[in-house]
């Protein structure tokens, strides 16, 4: 059994590197499209939004972000830029930024008003409303979401690499298009692996 399971992975070394960019690719498209995406849901937040052309412009450019898929956003990167993990990692921010923000936007929305009426009656700026009356409460909803994002980010790094963006996907998909059917298995069992874990 060994040395078949050897035979089976016997490219393991460029497949796990492969896998690494992958994770790469996912873990800095999550932070990026967190931060950006989270600061974008304050002013798309109907509660927190000054005024509502900025409320609705903002859900409008986070709808755009998220309806678009992430794999039609790197086949646009791609364009722009070139085949390589820098078009994935693009396509799969603009996509996290969509659905953090709205997925925050909502979670911001759903607070206790109370500890935001007190620091307006402080005499509190904006700033000190979303640091002292907003974050305590969404924190932990931000990093449950958080982490779910980057589970769906390992995947959809994997389905970029379909269309050129790098990671284990391009090693899958050219297995698939040479025929190399075991190949592909193995590198299957890797992502399959890789997700559960």
């Amino acid at each position: 059994l060994a040395p078949d399971v050897a035979e089976w992975y016997w490219d393991i070394n460029r497949w796990l590197g492969s896998l690494l960019n992958t994770l790469l690719m996912a873990f800095l498209a999550t932070v990026l499209g967190t931060a950006i995406g989270g600061f974008l849901s304050f002013f798309a937040a109907r509660n927190l939004a000054r005024h509502y052309a900025t409320y609705w412009a903002m859900r409008r450019v986070l709808e755009i972000a998220r309806t678009v898929p992430d794999i039609v956003w790197a086949l646009l990167f791609i364009i722009a830029f070139g085949i390589g993990p820098l078009a994935g990692i693009l396509a799969i921010t603009v996509h996290t930024i969509g659905a953090q923000g709205k997925l925050f936007a909502e979670v911001n929305e759903n607070i206790s008003p109370l500890p935001i009426d007190g620091i307006r009656a402080a005499g509190g700026s904006w700033y000190e409303e979303i640091r002292f009356a907003v974050l305590p409460q969404v924190t932990p909803n931000y990093l449950s979401y958080t982490f779910w994002r980057l589970e769906l980010n390992v995947r959809s790094a994997t389905i970029v690499g379909f269309v050129g963006a790098g990671g284990i996907g391009h090693d899958l998909f050219t297995s698939i298009q040479l025929l190399y059917f075991g190949d592909a298995g193995a590198i299957l069992l890797i992502i399959v692996a890789t997700i559960m874990a």
